[in-house]
């Protein structure tokens, strides 16, 4: 097998795995937050890093077998966040005082969809083919788009939370 190759085969299981750690994050996260909208949110998060998951691994599969990425196949496409609080309901600014886990979850994820991004980023810039980067570059796209969310989220609550937690933000 060419080094060139292995080194995809490398980077996409790198992937594959955070793509995974995601999914269980998210999954966890989903059964504990008490905020409704927060659950679904999650929830519906873990179902998207599963599909990311499952898009990696067609083309670890495709490359191992032929050598090349299969771009035949659709990939799937990542849920558009609206509104002016994306992850969590209004009601959550109601009990922010014990609100730990969900603002702990936002700023988890955030770092996981940061590293993410950066990390198919710098794959898209190795890539050697215009479909390859083009296939990088839509994951990183995703995962800063999931990032924005979070950190939409956590910047409506975060002075709030520190308030009403008299914490001092350093």
């Amino acid at each position: 097998m060419k080094k060139q190759t292995e080194r995809v085969l490398d980077g996409l299981k790198t992937a594959m795995e955070a793509e995974l750690t995601g999914h269980q994050f998210y999954k966890a996260a989903s059964k504990n937050t008490k905020d409704p909208k927060g659950k679904e949110t999650f929830s519906r998060m873990a179902e998207e890093e599963m599909r990311h998951f499952n898009d990696l691994r067609h083309q670890y599969r495709s490359i191992l077998k032929t050598g090349q990425y299969d771009f035949t196949t659709p990939r799937h496409k990542t849920h558009k966040k609206s509104g002016l609080s994306p992850i969590f309901s209004k009601e959550i600014r109601n009990r922010l005082k014990t609100s730990h886990f969900e603002v702990s979850a936002l700023t988890i994820g955030m770092k996981l969809e940061m590293e993410a991004e950066a990390f198919y980023r710098k794959c898209a810039a190795r890539a050697t083919t215009p479909g390859a980067k083009k296939f990088y570059n839509e994951l990183a796209d995703w995962e800063q788009g999931h990032y924005q969310s979070f950190k939409n989220q956590l910047d409506l609550l975060k002075e709030e939370y520190f308030a009403a937690n008299r914490f001092v933000p350093m």
